[in-house]
């Protein structure tokens, strides 16, 4: 059969925020770059995430006067990551971070909003701060990406309403509030008008926000830089020659082509979520590799990893924590398919507690996503299977709303249908229907309620934390995140272990160079996103902690490319060379 062949400077292999800004920093140096996605569509796991960034020390917190102190940053990062603290990589991303944040948003169509307050999920650790660090991608008109909108991976059906993304903040508040403020009714009618209007003329919403919005803007950036992304194009396997990776074995339309980089290869896959093998040697909770529910894509098997070990690249076993825990639903959607729903925020509304199946409170609720699953598998531990129940009652239920279960007026039949949402006319009742021991769960539900007609939670502090309050209902006082449960029936939604991303990546140098075991670097091979092993050291201190990196290091393995190519003769440069040989 033939071959093809096509030369570039830089391969990037992933469509994701680390990949795309990979791409547009190396084009901006001159580059020529070549960006291959085995998905018919791009935006990989960014698409359907938050849009969060979690940058310290950007021009964006000086703007709304948060200034930090010196050292802050590192001293929180040490903090978090403790035994897999890294001191060179942490370094990098510190200095290198608001550059990216510079260079992007002057020189590029990729912009954020920072909000004023918005507490790191551990604001009172050492080096941690109340605001100032975690960004949101700005709104984006899809209709600037041309046809091309029509490749862009759709946000997560479960964080949509009538397919829409909200935006993060003052958007949710205001669809929280659309029956009891004339203000937010208004935008909430101007808002659904408005996507309806493009369902009809485009056949999906374009205000795209939150991560839709981000990989938007890169897939643009990226389109003004005349990059090629070729989708449905997955890599077989990374060329070598000598003891350097030159290239990579694409599959695009039924012919493999060799990719001969002149520069580097950039793994950007996304890491391994669905990959029930390598999920099976580092999740505890998970002994067959089965027991976990991902909402992240499903082609995020692995590729990026396995070829990076293929050519003597390391991932690190040894990770407190391979991944991002977050507590998980799983639903039946309106076409009789599953879905996968993160609980982000609703736990920590007042009203709301949680549950083991012995009818048992066993953390505050109102804590990080990733702190509630690892609290969760030690409360469970011994247990056949590893879960919680989420529970509130009805006024609660109605105002807030919990997993996929919109607050009014919209129903909720189709939930009690599927068995998704349980409900109980008592908490008794719940408790038969969830298989817990009545009198446990009765006990638990009375003493919560008794401390909290006064704002307290004695046994575990919901609302003591400043992430637990950002997170919960300012109008609840004295306390934003705890109210009794009073108003019957009352509901429970299973909540089971699943992740938003890995952390246990392969290993890399502070240039995103690919490591082997003895820590050299594996020439022409680099690893960004998931991909590469989390500086976090398995914890996660705040809000946008994989993209913020993500953007960062794809800002530094773009330069880091340019610089390499300077020593290299020859150029490609910005002429495509694409031939047949036999």
């Amino acid at each position: 059969m033939d071959e093809q062949k096509f030369d570039c400077d830089v391969l990037v292999v992933g469509t994701g925020a680390s990949g795309m800004a990979t791409a547009v920093t190396a084009a901006s140096q001159g580059l020529k770059v070549l960006v291959v996605e085995k998905e018919a569509m791009y935006g990989g796991t960014t698409a359907r995430s938050g849009g969060w960034l979690w940058i310290p020390g950007t021009r964006l917190a000086t703007e709304q006067g948060i200034q930090e102190p010196q050292g802050a940053a590192r001293a929180y990062l040490q903090h978090e990551a403790t035994t897999h603290f890294d001191p060179e990589r942490v370094d990098a991303f510190l200095a290198n971070g608001p550059k990216a944040i510079d260079f992007f948003t002057k020189q590029t169509c990729v912009q954020f909003d920072m909000p004023p307050v918005f507490p790191d999920y551990h604001a009172e650790a050492v080096g941690g701060q109340p605001g100032g660090r975690s960004m949101v991608t700005r709104p984006f008109d899809g209709r600037e990406l041309g046809p091309r909108i029509k490749q862009l991976a759709p946000p997560l059906p479960e964080l949509t309403v009538f397919g829409m993304m909200l935006g993060s903040g003052k958007e949710i508040w205001h669809f929280m509030r659309a029956f009891k403020s004339l203000e937010s009714f208004a935008y909430v009618t101007k808002r659904l008008s408005r996507h309806m209007l493009d369902v009809l003329r485009y056949g999906r919403g374009m205000t795209l926000t939150n991560g839709n919005a981000l990989a938007g803007r890169l897939a643009k950036a990226a389109m003004d830089h005349n990059i090629p992304v070729w989708l449905s194009s997955p890599v077989h396997k990374l060329v070598v020659e000598g003891d350097e990776v030159v290239g990579a074995i694409v599959e695009r339309e039924g012919r493999r082509t060799r990719i001969n980089a002149r520069v580097g290869v950039v793994l950007a896959c996304g890491g391994f979520p669905h990959d029930i093998q390598r999920r099976k040697a580092l999740f505890p909770h998970a002994p067959t590799g089965r027991e976990h529910y991902t909402p992240s894509p499903e082609a995020n098997t692995g590729d990026g990893l396995r070829m990076g070990e293929a050519v003597g690249g390391w991932v690190d076993p040894t990770i407190p924590h391979a991944a991002a825990w977050v507590p998980t639903s799983v639903t039946t959607r309106k076409d009789g398919t599953k879905g996968v729903m993160p609980h982000f925020i609703d736990r920590a509304k007042p009203g709301v507690i949680a549950v083991t199946r012995h009818g048992k409170r066993f953390t505050n609720e109102a804590n990080s996503y990733h702190d509630f699953v690892q609290d969760l598998v030690k409360a469970t531990k011994g247990d056949k299977e590893i879960f919680a129940w989420e529970i509130c009652d009805h006024a609660t239920l109605r105002q807030y709303g919990m997993g996929c279960v919109a607050p009014f007026p919209l129903p909720i039949g189709r939930h009690l249908r599927t068995g998704y949402l349980i409900k109980g006319n008592t908490v008794a009742e719940l408790a038969k229907k969830i298989g817990v021991d009545p009198q446990t769960f009765q006990s638990t539900v009375d003493v919560f309620n008794e401390h909290a007609r006064t704002g307290d939670d004695p046994a575990f502090g919901k609302g003591s934390k400043a992430y637990n309050r950002y997170q919960g209902d300012a109008q609840n006082q004295p306390n934003p995140c705890v109210r009794p449960l009073e108003t019957g029936p009352f509901y429970a939604i299973k909540l089971v272990v699943g992740d938003i991303g890995t952390f246990a990546g392969l290993a890399t140098d502070a240039q995103t160079r690919v490591l082997d075991g003895d820590k050299k670097p594996v020439r022409g091979l680099y690893a960004v996103g998931n991909d590469a092993a989390s500086i976090m050291g398995g914890n996660y201190p705040g809000a946008g902690i994989t993209l913020g990196p993500a953007l960062t290091f794809g800002y530094v393995a773009g330069m880091a490319l340019a610089q390499a190519a300077k020593s290299i003769s020859a150029p490609v440069g910005h002429s495509q060379q694409l031939q047949r040989v036999a």
